[in-house]
């Protein structure tokens, strides 16, 4: 997926600072921040969107929701409000599966 941003970002084509990496994902900071904390979680495989996910993905999805828990205790924001949000059809602005963990103030919705 070579026009990808986020696959360029995987790769290496384009220089991130990731706060987390695994073997299956990257957790790297939003560029348009929509909270005080708004960090993308990302698989490195390219799925195009939630539709594409099947039992295949299980343990995939139990490692991200799994980096939640960790980014929640990391952020201090286990009795604080922060939200995960995965956008979908026209919202998704990036074709590529994506979560959204938001925490702190929000400045806009996104």
């Amino acid at each position: 997926m070579e026009k990808c941003i986020f696959c360029q970002i995987i790769s290496g084509k384009l220089p991130s600072k990731p706060i987390f990496e695994s073997e299956n994902i990257i957790v790297i900071p939003d560029i348009n921040p929509a909270a005080d904390i708004h960090l993308l979680i990302v698989p490195k495989k390219h799925i195009t969107a939630m539709g594409d996910i099947t039992s295949e993905y299980g343990e995939l999805l139990v490692e991200i929701y799994q980096t939640v828990k960790r980014l929640v205790k990391d952020n201090n924001l286990t009795d604080n409000l922060y939200r995960v949000v995965v956008n979908g059809g026209k919202a998704q602005h990036i074709p590529h599966l994506h979560f959204h963990f938001l925490g702190g103030q929000w400045k806009k919705f996104i």
